[in-house]
């Protein structure tokens, strides 16, 4: 049995269901009705190399807020779940990844404490069907909910397809190596003996 969760959570706004195998092989399966944020979730799963299956019913005829946000929350419970004790994990990890004119670092620390740093800002509104204002409620989300440290810094960019898109892989990469296993980490990676 590899490190997965099946987590799911329905209000009055939003159905999802979210299945999460950190030791996968990139196979993705989004369908959240919104699709620049599938496109998203395809990239994480892939450059992360991780199985995520995202199931949602949201109120789209509203907008996609609640869709988007409570999708950020329920994947991060998954990322909790899934990672179980961190023993043997990295904890850290980071990526600074390019794409065309973008360049885009991503820090992640899965110290079980929330916090959310970025400064990606985007000069349209809309990517898509994506309101480019939920790219942040969508990793603040999950960054409470996974109960780590989320950084982002975005070096350069010009084209906010790419810079979301960088965004979300360099995410993928950072997260790939936080949940790695070193042979050489036996317990946690603290000094309080607890994360």
């Amino acid at each position: 049995m590899g490190r997965e969760a099946v987590v799911e959570r329905n209000t009055k706004e939003t159905k999802i269901r979210v299945r999460l195998e950190l030791d996968g092989s990139g196979r993705a399966k989004p369908d959240t009705g919104v699709g620049f944020f599938d496109h998203m979730l395809d990239g994480f799963a892939r450059h992360g190399l991780f199985d995520l299956e995202v199931s949602v019913d949201g109120d789209l005829e509203v907008d996609c807020h609640h869709t988007v946000e409570d999708t950020g929350i329920v994947l991060g419970k998954a990322i909790l779940e899934a990672v179980g004790d961190k023993k043997g994990i990295r904890r850290y990890g980071s990526c600074i990844l390019p794409m065309d004119e973008a360049l885009v670092l991503c820090a992640v620390d899965l110290s079980g404490r929330p916090y959310y740093v970025s400064d990606a800002q985007f000069t349209v509104p809309r990517i898509g069907d994506l309101d480019t204002e939920m790219v942040k409620e969508f990793f603040y989300a999950v960054s409470y909910s996974a109960g780590m440290n989320l950084h982002f810094k975005v070096l350069s960019g010009s084209n906010n397809h790419h810079i979301c898109e960088a965004m979300f892989k360099a995410f993928a990469k950072a997260m790939d190596m936080a949940v790695s296993y070193d042979e050489r980490i036996t317990d946690v990676l603290s000094t309080k003996g607890s994360l």
